[in-house]
């Protein structure tokens, strides 16, 4: 089996030092960064389906960058005033610092776990009992940190922001890769969508997650690179392992 272009289902990264550049140059192959899935919000009027208006609440959890962005952008479109008082409890400090997009960070009430836990945070929370949290999230959030905040008796109410689509190919966009690397089972869900005639044959399928994998197998496709393991983990070490056992780098003599 040789591998020539590879269909990596995330953004392209931001720097040039990524080690997926690294693998392209070592084993001579073509890397193409193309998302199987994307992020829209939800309009106002899906969102106030919910029955949940956002000035009710005095604390707002955050776990994804994503979720700061449609909280603020439905705060405006439903006409809500943000106030000064208003706490902010983030699941890592990247997505705290975020924050300073939309508001003067230094003057405002915010906490981040260090370990980029949620689970980290939420002794914070519990001593701010009285707060009535809001937990923004998509819709296929991770149901086990509402459970964590639902054991810790913490007050939450999960409001979805935003959702994950899929990203559709268009009818003259080649698919012509020998290999396929996914992130989630909705990329695998995407997959079908866009190709209900997929026949997998020669095609290297990668996963990272125990759920990705899981949706993959479910689906009948042969997972040939898995990550994290403790030989790999991260996806660009599994896959660089898989190259080098098919397909000997450019370099090597």
């Amino acid at each position: 089996m040789s591998i020539k272009k590879i269909l990596v289902s995330q953004p392209k990264p931001d720097t040039e030092k990524s080690p997926y550049f690294e693998i392209a140059e070592k084993y001579g192959v073509e890397i193409v960064f193309r998302p199987f899935i994307k992020v829209e919000g939800l309009s106002v009027k899906d969102f106030r389906a919910q029955k949940i208006n956002i000035a009710d609440y005095t604390a707002i959890i955050f776990t994804a960058k994503t979720a700061i962005d449609n909280f603020f952008r439905l705060a405006e479109e439903t006409r809500v005033n943000i106030p000064d008082t208003q706490k902010y409890f983030c699941s890592s400090e990247s997505i705290a610092h975020y924050l300073q997009k939309y508001i003067v960070y230094r003057k405002r009430k915010i906490f981040a776990s260090k370990t980029g836990k949620l689970a980290d945070i939420i002794p914070s929370m519990v001593k701010h009992k009285t707060e009535k949290y809001l937990f923004a999230v998509s819709d296929v959030h991770n149901g086990k940190d509402s459970a964590l905040l639902a054991d810790s008796k913490v007050n939450f109410t999960p409001a979805v922001m935003y959702r994950t689509v899929s990203n559709d190919f268009a009818p003259d966009e080649p698919f012509d890769y020998d290999m396929l690397v996914f992130f989630s089972p909705q990329g695998i869900q995407s997959l079908l969508k866009n190709f209900p005639e997929f026949k997998q044959g020669d095609i290297a399928i990668a996963t990272f997650g125990a759920t990705t994998t899981k949706a993959a197998t479910d689906a009948g496709l042969r997972v040939d690179v898995a990550a994290p393991s403790p030989e790999a983990p991260s996806m660009t070490q599994a896959i660089d392992n898989y190259l080098a056992k098919v397909q000997p780098p450019q370099n090597a003599e």
